[in-house]
């Protein structure tokens, strides 16, 4: 049998990043993460995962976002009993992120069929449930950057610095096969690298083939040193005080919250920001900035950077709901940052549906945006949006600081990825929405990679791989092509809708406004 490669996630989409690989003797997963964006592709992780878990031998993980690992209790809760090989930092963030991910679910779920009770609608279950964040957290086994590994019979692994977040790590692969000794590099996500929190990415040069993340591949974004990054957040926030009212910056609780308080704290102490207390409002943002505390350790720097985070006083953490309640009734300049950073879920949500409205609010998004969420149709510049249920006018100020990126951008890809050759095979681009795979294609190609050889999966897309070349012999039909990155019917539903009140509130009469609804029903009913 020879070597096959299977892409479950992050196929034309940012998220559920999820490769599968098949040899004679092993399966082995890279990732195992939960879908985010529009609702359709949320539904894919509730279905069955499509190969049989129990057949697989280990699964080697990059980090601990929820987007590469979220689906591991799944994964656990159907059968796999292998090992879960990842550093040790990217294991202690996911015993607070996975727990988290499950609260989450449990307590969402909870809503849900309240609401669907009074629809007449059947009960829903959550994907999985805190004993099984739990349970999964056993089978992990911690390796360290730079070792070589056993992973399963014929299949060995090499962790290095990927720059990305605390732990974070590229992969790379050996797998024997009836052809050989087959390589593959899996980047995961890579960082920006010239940060002061974080390590710049590494690898290996030389590899067989490479799987590069590709995020921000149509975007090069201004080169900051830490002082002048500090400079843009604190003009931000000066703007943000001029209003008047709070700054809600929705929390990516890892790496992103932790730089983002750190670089608050300096601000605040220099005087470049007018004094004021700062709410993290984040469970899971708290639990990883104590994680940051104990394990931070910079070696660029001699130091742990944020091991003073609390050392001014004006840092509140709001573990309880009542805490976070009580900041409704809060008035003037202070900070708030709450999960989560596409403001898909949490308690992000509860603050925007009672700022969104005030033009005294600013909302300051510090990350990449999905396509189909909510911070990705605010960031768009929407007048109006529905959050749970409800319709919002947008009045507050909505900013992006893309300063703060956790990802290397299109340059930076490029760099990484031509220090990595000679590639021996292909080049597979996974992890982006369509333009950005399109642009990072175009900018390798200029940078001299072969145009023939350069791959862009779609989702359950399958591989036969050669130590040096790839065939496609499979393709998957969960999800039509292209799809993951768009908005769904059931956002254009929710567009409609709004338009439709706009237009019943702008037209002169009642009769008008019959007139609309009776042409409207004519046409659902086909006539």
């Amino acid at each position: 049998m020879s070597v096959h490669l299977s892409f479950h996630g992050a196929a034309g989409c940012v998220t559920g990043s999820c490769a599968r690989l098949e040899t004679p003797r092993a399966r082995v997963l890279v990732d195992c993460g939960m879908f985010q964006g529009s609702k359709s592709l949320k539904a894919l992780n509730y279905e069955r995962f499509p190969f049989d878990v129990r057949e697989l031998d280990a699964v080697l993980l990059t980090h601990a976002h929820i987007d590469h690992s979220g689906l591991l209790p799944k994964l656990k809760r159907e059968g796999f009993r292998g090992r879960i090989l990842a550093t040790a930092g990217t294991r202690e963030l996911c015993e607070v992120m996975l727990a988290d991910a499950a609260h989450i679910q449990e307590s969402e779920v909870r809503q849900l069929n309240r609401r669907n009770e009074r629809r007449g609608r059947p009960a829903v279950e959550p994907i999985y449930r805190l004993r099984d964040a739990a349970e999964t957290l056993e089978l992990f086994d911690p390796v360290s950057l730079n070792e070589t590994v056993d992973v399963a019979p014929g299949v060995k692994a090499r962790f290095w610095e990927a720059g990305h977040i605390l732990g974070s790590a590229s992969v790379a692969v050996e797998a024997q096969g009836e052809d050989g000794r087959v390589e593959i590099l899996f980047s995961g996500d890579l960082g920006p690298g010239g940060r002061d929190f974080m390590p710049d990415p590494e690898g290996p040069a030389g590899v067989g083939h490479l799987v590069l993340e590709s995020t921000y591949g149509a975007r090069e974004r201004a080169i900051l040193d830490p002082a002048g990054r500090r400079r843009e957040l604190a003009q931000a926030l000066r703007d943000a005080h001029r209003l008047g009212g709070p700054a809600l910056i929705p929390a990516f609780a890892v790496e992103r919250s932790q730089e983002l308080l750190a670089d608050i704290q300096i601000l605040a102490a220099s005087g470049e920001i007018p004094p004021t207390d700062i709410f993290l409002d984040s469970p899971l943002a708290i639990e990883a900035t104590e994680v940051f505390v104990r394990h931070g350790w910079n070696a660029q720097l001699g130091r742990n950077p944020f091991e003073d985070l609390r050392a001014s006083g004006r840092l509140q953490f709001l573990r309880e709901p009542w805490e976070s309640d009580r900041l409704e009734k809060l008035a003037g300049w202070h900070i708030i940052m709450a999960a989560s950073g596409m403001c898909e879920a949490g308690r992000v949500r509860k603050h925007l549906k009672r700022l969104l409205w005030r033009r005294d609010a600013t909302v300051l998004l510090a990350g990449f945006q999905a396509g189909g969420t909510l911070g990705r149709i605010l960031a768009e510049g929407a007048k109006r949006v529905t959050i749970q249920g409800e319709e919002v006018l947008v009045r507050a100020q909505v900013r992006s600081l893309d300063i703060y990126s956790g990802h290397a951008d299109a340059k930076g890809l490029v760099g990484w990825a031509s220090a990595r050759r000679p590639v021996a095979g292909e080049v597979f681009l996974n992890h982006g929405e369509p333009d950005g795979l399109a642009a990072l294609r175009e900018r390798l190609v200029a940078a001299g990679f072969d145009p023939g050889r350069i791959v862009i999966p779609t989702v359950d897309a399958r591989y036969r791989l050669t130590p040096v070349a790839a065939e496609q012999v499979g393709e998957g039909t969960r999800i039509l092509p292209g799809a993951p990155a768009r908005p769904d019917w059931h956002n254009r539903r929710v567009e409609m809708l709004m338009r439709l009140d706009e237009r019943l509130a702008a037209l002169g009469s009642d009769a008008e406004r019959e007139a609309l609804l009776a042409r409207l029903s004519d046409a659902l009913n086909g006539r």
